[in-house]
């Protein structure tokens, strides 16, 4: 296979080498290849005191810093490098007596189990639907990053990019595409010599909220999929192979010749996997990165529930598979012994800038400031014991 590594690479091999570390979510691929799964342990990128880098309004960014909880939380392998990065750096940087076990093991998982309520929080890179908030109704839709899926393919001897638009990755993961030589592709990349093999691809086997931010995409751009398939986080998906956790769809497309599939950025830039650019609703062929995540989540307005598609967004900069992650966190709670370190958490995660950096090393976009103010009165609002869980 050829490889083609593309973005950031100035900030995220810094990270990673700090931090010397690219191992395996156990949890989420049952065992796959180690090599798949990225992790930073983050250092500070902008120097000075972590804990203290940023404040909003009068509430220090590192107010959890004298905390002390075991926490539990799970879901999004989507979300899962920066997840970890974050709380390593949390409790290394801010609240030495803060430690986050975070379980990757998919968005349909993490939100089954928050709603079960076995964990302190949930991931997911699709808020709650009206279905499963009717099961746990109390609960903060907290949008914390924002992310981009990419479509990743192994193709020996191609070494430029590829083009595709949604109407014809759709018809690849109907079926009706079998060839990777078919004339819809060979439409899109002219001058690129495209074998004649059949196309393999790979999808989510588990509840995935990249799935569903996908099939999203695909229901949009492609009334056939939207008839036949539709919008999920575990579709019945008609053609391919499919893997468990981003790690799974990451595995499958290494070892597999003329295969296809989709996956967070971050897990092609670290496995060396090449990603085509995708035509947006504008007729441009974008290039995932942190600038075209960003431009997607400007054309959309977040509405005051915080659930929102920006898939297939407006804008000729905007790439059009993006997606807000959400944790999952109650409103209110009878105790504060866990439920006030995970909200003072996720107050860092948003405003501090060192955990800003952290996610733009890793190809995540952080919330911009305009973003984070808009989430700050439903973060001053959660309770626990009947008071703020915040400092008023």
């Amino acid at each position: 296979m050829t490889t083609l590594f593309r973005g950031r690479k100035g900030p995220l091999l810094w990270l990673l080498a700090a931090a010397a570390l690219v191992a395996l979510l156990a949890a989420a691929c049952g065992g796959d290849d180690d090599s798949n799964t990225p992790t930073a342990a983050a250092t500070t990128a902008t120097g000075g005191s972590p804990a203290a880098s940023s404040t909003a309004g009068t509430i220090a960014a590192d107010v959890g810093k004298n905390d002390k909880a075991d926490i539990t939380g799970a879901g999004s392998t989507f979300a899962a490098p920066i997840l970890q990065a974050w709380f390593d750096d949390y409790n290394k940087l801010v609240a030495k007596g803060v430690k986050v076990n975070y379980q990757s093991i998919g968005s349909g998982g993490g939100v089954q189990q928050y709603t079960e309520k076995t964990v302190d929080f949930g991931a997911s890179d699709a808020p709650l639907s009206d279905a499963e908030l009717a099961k746990a109704p109390d609960t903060l839709n907290l949008p914390f990053v924002l992310g981009s899926v990419v479509v990743t393919y192994n193709l020996d001897g191609v070494t430029k990019p590829l083009k595709f638009d949604g109407a014809t990755v759709a018809k690849i993961y109907l079926g009706d595409i079998k060839k990777w030589n078919d004339p819809a592709l060979t439409a899109l990349n002219p001058g690129v010599r495209l074998p004649d093999k059949e196309i393999v691809p790979a999808y989510r086997s588990d509840g995935s909220g990249t799935s569903f931010v996908f099939t999203d995409w695909l229901s949009k751009v492609s009334p056939d999929w939207k008839s036949k398939v539709g919008t999920s986080k575990n579709p019945s998906w008609p053609a391919g192979q499919g893997g468990k956790g981003n790690e799974g769809v990451t595995t499958i497309v290494k070892q597999t010749p003329n295969s296809i599939g989709y996956v967070e950025l971050t897990y092609a830039l670290i496995n060396k996997l090449p990603f085509a650019d995708v035509k947006n609703k504008s007729g441009a062929f974008v290039t995932p990165s942190i600038e075209t995540t960003a431009a997607a989540a400007a054309g959309v307005q977040l509405p005051a529930d915080f659930r929102v598609s920006i898939t297939d967004a407006e804008g000729a900069k905007a790439y059009p598979i993006a997606s807000y992650v959400y944790a999952l966190i109650r409103t209110s709670s009878d105790g504060c012994s866990k439920y006030r370190p995970v909200v003072n958490a996720f107050w860092w995660i948003l405003h501090s800038k060192d955990a800003s950096a952290t996610a733009s090393g890793l190809n995540y976009v952080p919330l911009p400031p305009e973003t984070v103010a808009k989430l700050d009165p439903a973060l001053k609002a959660l309770k626990c014991e009947g008071q703020s869980a915040l400092p008023q």
